[in-house]
């Protein structure tokens, strides 16, 4: 069918005030500027506006596009304004504004402490800084890591504690490629963390609550017993929570990471999905509401209102909260004009929810969520036009196949940039989770409502456990399946916008017959294999030396070409989260795989030779050097805790480069570095610099 871009915007006004919003946004967070200037450039804006609107109509007609400008402009100062408000170190009472070492301080307990491998853990809001007389209210939030003790028992949602110990603030790994934790912290007004032992904090006797979150810790809590009270298995019980309310603490890892491997992982995050099946309950439900003029208004007001009810439950959660203001604008559209444009519908959710919280544009489900749903919108009917079922059951599978397929298409580039890796039988996990999860989950609502009536929930949760347990041996099935999943793909931005332009060229040729747009999107998609043809030749002719920053380990990539050579702790090689977390992201990132040898590399006892540099590992004791001189490295590498001093290192070494890995306790990495600085050597600390890396070619 032909399409018209003028009719098209004109039935979608908010698609128009969503990029200008969104260009606000990314230009504040990547070049900021003052609020001053912005509140100055609103003024500007506004005054040139209102000189517009003074001129004659046929003027104003005439340049109406200078209006527009103008507009989108000033949804640009709104973007930027609202991330400099959003940002808590903007804010006038953040505690680093007062807060300094041995301070003492009272925290509020967000959330009761969760137990974890070797401490407890909570987040906290610092409420009061107080210095000597003064008690200062302050805002903003911390990780607090309490040692485990029994008097921690009492620790609940809520409560208040003061303590001296002192705040650290949240730093990134700085390996290479690896996740911005200080980013995504900071995003959640959360800037700092702190280990705290029994001895360092006393609980108050006050606490900070509010009604609306009391109550729904309460029903949380309720809904938690009654889950483990009937669904006896650890892993199917812990599935059961993340799958009905997203609470993913009992959550088994290994679980997590199969359905994530499997492409399924959306199914145990409470999201669209969960709240459309709930949705569509209530709609029937509530259905004879629409048959009466009287009780008409009902039908969307109830809905909304369970809708909302349910989100909170849930914890409010970013991906929830969305998929709850994406279904009210969609009932409130119906509601008002039954013919509303659903592109108008989700743009107009985005430019709610990014007003509320602009940086959830960076938030990874926030992407993947309206990417899957404009995905499904444009290209599910197509899809599914393409072939004719008369059978039923034949055309819901169908139906479900084209849904999977359309929601892949957009959401892939996404995937592959956050992720590197790509599910290859995503249609075949998807065709049995998405229901299967639907029916369990439907379940779940009903055992909630059977609690009462023991017997009968028990039988419930049995038919439910065998449920879950179907659904998990499935997924672990389709993991063991050869080439599962392809994994190290590593593309940059630039590649994922030309791979949307590429989608989107071809995809207005197919469903509308622009041919112009299928070159741009050939032309797009040639520039994106040639880009991918530069970064393979890049990292074939690479070599590096790379020390990790790995808390108390040491970890050493000597990298040639699409090899590497791993030298630290054997540990490393056995502990999958810290691989994944630490090491991985920047083998991705390089492209390389695990070698048993390097041809450039030689070496033994501790000294090595790496392309033109000599490498020195030091982790024990100073090494023989009988030489009148001192023995020249390259680069020292400090490792665990040897007992030596630098002015007796430096008589017998004399290195051009020290590196402190992530082995030596932090006291001693601080004094070494003070003493390497004070020689004018070169020293770099992973643990304070990130990792250190150095290209030889």
């Amino acid at each position: 069918m032909p399409f018209s871009a003028n009719h098209f915007f004109a039935t979608t006004p908010f698609l128009k005030l969503l990029p200008p919003l969104v260009a606000g946004i990314v230009w504040q967070w990547y070049f900021p500027l003052s609020l001053y200037h912005w509140y100055i450039s609103v003024a500007v804006i506004i005054i040139l506006l209102v000189t517009f609107g003074l001129l004659p109509v046929f003027l104003r007609y005439k340049y109406s596009t200078i209006r527009t400008l103008f507009l989108a402009s000033l949804l640009i100062c709104t973007g930027a304004i609202l991330v400099w408000h959003n940002n808590i170190t903007h804010n006038k009472d953040y505690y680093g504004n007062y807060y300094k070492e041995q301070q003492t301080y009272i925290v509020t307990l967000q959330e009761t402490p969760v137990e974890k491998t070797n401490s407890y853990k909570a987040l906290a809001s610092i409420d009061f800084v107080i210095n000597g007389d003064i008690i200062k209210q302050t805002s903003g939030k911390t990780i607090i890591y309490f040692k485990k003790d029994s008097s921690l028992a009492t620790l609940k949602y809520g409560s208040q504690i003061i303590t001296q110990a002192n705040l650290q603030p949240i730093k990134n790994a700085g390996n290479p490629g690896s996740f911005n934790y200080k980013r995504y912290l900071l995003f959640q007004q959360t800037t700092a963390q702190v280990y705290i032992t029994p001895d360092k904090f006393t609980i108050l006797q006050t606490t900070h609550k509010t009604w609306l979150h009391t109550l729904l810790f309460r029903l949380q809590s309720k809904v938690l017993q009654v889950i483990k009270a009937n669904i006896k298995g650890s892993k199917e019980a812990g599935l059961a929570e993340a799958l009905l309310i997203g609470y993913k603490d009992d959550l088994d890892k290994t679980l997590l990471e199969s359905y994530t491997n499997t492409g399924v992982v959306h199914v145990i995050a409470v999201s669209g999905m969960h709240l459309g099946l709930i949705y569509w309950l209530l709609n029937i439900l509530f259905s004879p509401l629409l048959k009466s003029r009287r009780t008409k208004w009902l039908h969307p007001v109830l809905i909304i209102v369970i809708l909302w009810l349910f989100s909170l439950l849930t914890g409010g959660a970013a991906s929830i909260m969305r998929a709850a203001v994406m279904f009210t604008c969609i009932l409130i559209g119906k509601s008002i004009n039954k013919q509303s444009s659903v592109y108008n519908t989700l743009a107009m959710s985005a430019f709610l929810l990014l007003c509320y919280n602009p940086f959830w544009l960076w938030d990874v489900g926030f992407q993947l969520s309206y990417t899957a749903l404009l995905s499904i919108v444009i290209f599910y009917k197509p899809i599914y036009n393409l072939l004719y079922i008369k059978n039923k059951a034949l055309d819901y599978i169908w139906q479900l196949t084209c849904v999977t397929i359309a929601a892949q298409i957009l959401t892939t580039p996404i995937s592959l940039f956050h992720f590197h890796q790509f599910p290859v039988y995503f249609l075949l996990t998807n065709l049995v989770a998405v229901p299967l999860s639907s029916i369990i989950l439907i379940g779940e609502l009903v055992l909630l409502l059977l609690a009462p009536i023991d017997m009968l929930a028990q039988w419930a949760g049995i038919i439910l456990q065998g449920g879950i347990c179907l659904l998990n041996n499935y997924i672990a099935w389709v993991e063991t399946l050869p080439m599962a999943l392809w994994e190290g793909f590593q593309i940059s931005l630039l590649q994922v916008v030309l791979l949307f332009t590429a989608i989107a060229g071809v995809a207005f040729w197919w469903l509308h017959g622009l041919k112009p747009l299928l070159l741009t999107g050939v032309i797009a998609l040639f520039a994106f294999v040639c880009f991918r043809f530069f970064s393979f030749y890049t990292t074939a002719n690479q070599q590096k030396i790379i020390v990790y920053n790995v808390p108390k380990m040491k970890a050493v990539d000597f990298i040639e070409g699409n090899n590497y050579y791993f030298m630290g702790d054997s540990s490393l090689q056995t502990i999958d989260f810290a691989q994944n977390f630490h090491l991985k992201p920047a083998r991705v990132l390089l492209r390389t795989s695990r070698a048993d040898s390097l041809t450039t590399l030689t070496g033994a006892d501790q000294q090595y030779i790496f392309g033109n540099k000599r490498v020195l590992f030091l982790q024990k004791v100073l090494p023989e050097n009988n030489e009148a001189q001192p023995l020249p490295v390259d680069i020292l590498i400090l490792s665990q805790n040897p007992k030596l001093y630098v002015n007796q290192l430096t008589e017998k070494i004399q290195a051009r480069q020290v590196v402190i890995d992530g082995s030596v306790p932090q006291w001693k990495a601080r004094r070494w570095k003070h003493d390497f600085d004070s020689l004018n050597i070169p020293c770099h600390s992973v643990n304070e610099q990130g990792a250190f890396v150095v290209n030889l070619r």
